[in-house]
């Protein structure tokens, strides 16, 4: 299979890449960065653009930055680095936590984090992962940029609020407070597989280890991340070894109630809503199961820092 003829670009800098993709028009172009999606789809002429602009030659696009508030990832940042970053890491777990999820360790070596955003498949990990943290993808054009939420950002199956003319340039995650845990539970019918179901959780709790919030994002039942705010059915519960806990099923039933899963190939709706309710349990009780370890471990530092 080979792709439809198009004319090649490797613009040098950024100003020239916003140039070329002005200059393209809105149906003409396709950047290509990592390419791990891009070019299984022009070889099998699912995509045929006119021009392919190749950003891998900007320089400044492949950072990785962690700080306080989150974790900032360049446009050509590869998987595999942002999996590996130990700083992203301590900021900002759910990242490796899912980046471990995705394909295979090759594919993971080229692909890049926000090349997977902006290709929006409902069935990937990270456009969750930055729905269920509330993060935004920067969008540079010729004189100027603009932050776009998470929510804003999916707008519908492989479609995303990236207007023409723009280039994706990072993405940021942002940190949970203190006393947050994260997990992310997928079921695929192989691994590396897109997931038949998967779910991302985020928990946090107080000073008592009691749950003040608790979300998830699902992936594979929706057309873009499904993102449930379970806060109503476990919140003020305690998490604490050997006690009863929150009430994870009626999060889970209130996570399969929200989805909107559809028959395919693979599984029925049915078997991706029970699917889904099964993982939220476990990536819930594993947040919070996390939760409380960062809890009880700050509680500690504390205590030895005021003797």
């Amino acid at each position: 299979m080979k792709p439809s003829p198009f004319e090649y670009h490797a613009p040098a800098d950024l100003d020239e890449a916003l140039d070329v993709l002005a200059r393209v028009g809105p149906d003409g172009g396709k950047v290509l960065a990592g390419g791990q999606s891009l070019i299984p789809l022009l070889n099998m002429r699912l995509a045929a653009p006119a021009h392919l602009v190749d950003v891998n030659r900007v320089a400044g696009l492949d950072t990785v930055e962690a700080g306080p508030g989150g974790v900032r990832v360049g446009a050509l940042a590869r998987h595999a680095v942002v999996e590996r970053s130990l700083p992203a890491a301590a900021v900002q777990p759910l990242l490796g936590q899912a980046l471990r999820l995705v394909a295979h360790p090759v594919i993971r070596n080229r692909g890049t984090v926000v090349g997977s955003l902006v290709h929006a498949d409902p069935s990937a990990e990270l456009p969750a992962v930055l729905a269920l943290l509330g993060g935004s993808v920067r969008l540079a054009h010729r004189g100027g940029e603009r932050d776009v939420a998470a929510a804003e950002f999916f707008t519908g199956p492989m479609e995303s609020d990236t207007a023409p003319g723009e280039l994706a340039v990072s993405a940021f995650f942002p940190a949970l407070p203190p006393r947050s845990g994260t997990a992310f539970h997928e079921v695929a019918r192989r691994h590396g597989d897109y997931a038949m179901a998967g779910v991302a959780a985020a928990v946090t709790l107080d000073e008592d280890l009691r749950v003040t919030a608790a979300r998830v994002a699902c992936v594979s039942v929706g057309p873009v991340p499904m993102v449930v705010d379970v806060t109503a059915a476990c919140g003020g519960s305690p998490v604490a070894a050997g006690g009863p806990g929150p009430d994870w099923d009626a999060a889970a039933a209130a996570v399969r109630d929200r989805i909107e899963p559809e028959d395919d190939i693979h599984a029925t709706a049915d078997y991706r809503r029970h699917l889904t309710g099964v993982l939220a349990v476990r990536a819930l009780r594993g947040a919070a199961d996390g939760a409380a370890a960062d809890g009880v471990a700050a509680a500690r530092a504390a205590g030895e820092g005021e003797r």
